[in-house]
């Protein structure tokens, strides 16, 4: 089984919208336009969006006039000078509509940026677009295909941020995950994808799905560049995370879910075990608690039904024939459930959370596996969030690698996990195991 190839080399022959934006950055201090950067997208999505549909809303004459503005005014020290971004249709632009996916939302503005896009253009970043979502972030899909097979679902709900990363019509764009939103279609569409710890990234400006899971993640095609973009949306980050000294102690974490995944998800994990394992690093088998089988269920099913019922009751009291039916559902059932059984998969949370010191006592990340298997066939739904649900729930940040392929080509991922609160540690973990790994994508 081989692995998917993400990485560009820096070299004045590869097309600038191929490089990282770490490279991207040191072209530009050494005279690269913003300009000549975002035309490169530009031109990247002229020749694929036809294909593979990721964006909800582009401005071409705007995002190259803001490439324009920064030229005219230099670097400043800015992390993310001159670079083109992506933002999900959640997230609120202050230039741009935010439609959610809905046609309840066509044309809306919100006349304000949300927390991480203003954080994003105060370091120097150009909003190049809104990448497509799921209806209201949830499973009903929109035209986003696999940019590895149109035929290919991209994941969900932050189809367009990654399928947009992978095809190479922007470096970076900003997702959110309540269930596996950030890390499935990462997966799938083979890019690194980061959630960080919950409430890391400040979620102002963000149309609401749960709001006890809910989370802003980031889509790169370099460990390097999730480093830089969640410097600058952690504010008082330390920056960059700080390289090991030592082979990471990594936990072979399986997960309760385990009989539901694929060989090519069960080779992914064992493979990438056997190999850290040869490079040194020492893998411990770790069985999870009786009670985090549980997670899953109180975070889709009960959680999310309950918060996404009471975020969405204007919506549902004025035009509930314009949601989705599968959406529709969703909100009945948080309509009609007891408080009651909402609190106790609150409180089940909390329990498992108290729990997670021991479970990562002896080690520094968890190697679990981070999808079923390879993007299932068709558009009509997004893949199953089980692997990474759990994680959400727990609030730990978590990381896909597309370190593997499937029997059909296309990408399939790994997840690192790590303590809440140790962002800087699992970023630092992840660069030590995509070194090794790498070599053989």
């Amino acid at each position: 089984m081989r692995a998917s190839s993400v990485k560009a080399k820096p070299s004045t022959r590869v097309p600038l919208n191929r490089l990282t934006a770490a490279e991207l950055t040191q072209s530009i201090a050494r005279g690269t336009k913003s300009e000549d950067v975002v035309s490169a997208c530009l031109e990247r999505i002229d020749d694929r969006e036809k294909h593979v549909h990721a964006w909800a809303f582009l401005d071409r004459e705007h995002a190259l006039k803001q490439a324009r503005a920064l030229d005219r005014s230099g670097p400043r020290g800015q992390p993310l000078f001159g670079i083109p971004i992506g933002v999900k249709d959640v997230i609120d632009t202050a230039d741009m509509p935010t439609q959610m996916g809905s046609s309840l939302y066509q044309g809306h503005r919100s006349g304000s940026d949300a927390a991480c896009v203003a954080l994003a253009r105060a370091a120097g970043a150009v909003i190049l677009g809104k990448t497509v979502t799921c209806e209201f972030a949830g499973m009903s899909p929109g035209p986003t295909t696999n940019p590895h097979n149109k035929a290919h679902t991209p994941g969900g709900s932050s189809s367009g941020s990654a399928a947009a990363v992978a095809d190479f019509m922007v470096p970076l764009a900003l997702g959110t995950q309540t269930g596996g939103s950030v890390l499935r279609p990462a997966s799938f569409c083979g890019v690194f994808g980061f959630k960080p710890t919950f409430g890391a990234f400040n979620r102002r400006g963000m149309f609401p799905a749960a709001e006890s899971l809910d989370t802003i993640g980031v889509f790169a095609r370099s460990i390097a560049d999730i480093e830089i973009l969640s410097t600058v949306l952690e504010l008082g980050a330390e920056s960059p995370a700080a390289g090991l000294d030592r082979r990471p102690r990594i936990g072979l974490c399986r997960t309760p879910m385990w009989e539901k995944a694929q060989p090519e998800t069960v080779a992914a994990v064992e493979n990438a075990a056997e190999q850290l394992e040869r490079a040194g690093a020492p893998i411990t088998p770790v069985t999870l608690p009786d009670s985090f089988a549980e997670l899953r269920h109180a975070a889709r099913e009960t959680i999310n039904n309950y918060e996404r019922a009471g975020a969405m009751a204007d919506e549902w009291n004025t035009n509930r024939e314009s949601i989705s039916p599968v959406l529709r559902k969703r909100i009945e059932i948080g309509s009609r459930m007891p408080r009651s059984e909402y609190l106790q998969g609150l409180r089940l949370g909390e329990e498992c959370r108290a729990k997670l010191p021991q479970v990562f006592a002896d080690f520094d990340a968890l190697l679990a596996p981070c999808v079923n298997g390879e993007a299932p066939r068709g558009l009509q739904a997004t893949g199953d969030p089980s692997f990474q649900t759990i994680w959400t729930i727990l609030h730990t940040p978590s990381i896909a690698l597309p370190t593997h392929r499937g029997p059909h080509g296309l990408p399939v991922g790994i997840q690192l996990v790590a303590p809440r609160y140790a962002d800087r540690q699992l970023l630092a973990c992840a660069q030590w195991v995509w070194d090794i790994l790498s070599p053989t994508i």
